[in-house]
């Protein structure tokens, strides 16, 4: 079975909404991804949170090291399940 879904780890918000955006002109995506909050992560400041963007890809047509390559471009990573 291959990946269902993809979570790309950005430092800030307003990189997490502008990598959605170019996610789907860059790769095509039939579903926007999601942004979400890493609670896990730094304290409840804003500031040190980290911003997750959720991808699903259930017919495993993104490349795993593509989207790590893309991440980098906008000083975060891929995180791999």
């Amino acid at each position: 079975m291959s990946d269902v879904r993809h979570v790309l780890v950005l430092p800030d918000r307003d990189a997490a909404e502008e990598v959605v955006e170019a996610l789907g002109e860059r790769f095509g995506l039939a579903e926007e991804p999601r942004i979400v909050r890493d609670a896990l992560a730094g304290e409840d400041d804003a500031e040190d949170a980290q911003w997750l963007v959720v991808l699903r890809d259930e017919e495993g047509r993104l490349d795993p090291d593509e989207l790590h390559t893309f991440a980098g471009e906008w000083d975060g990573w891929r995180e791999v399940p």
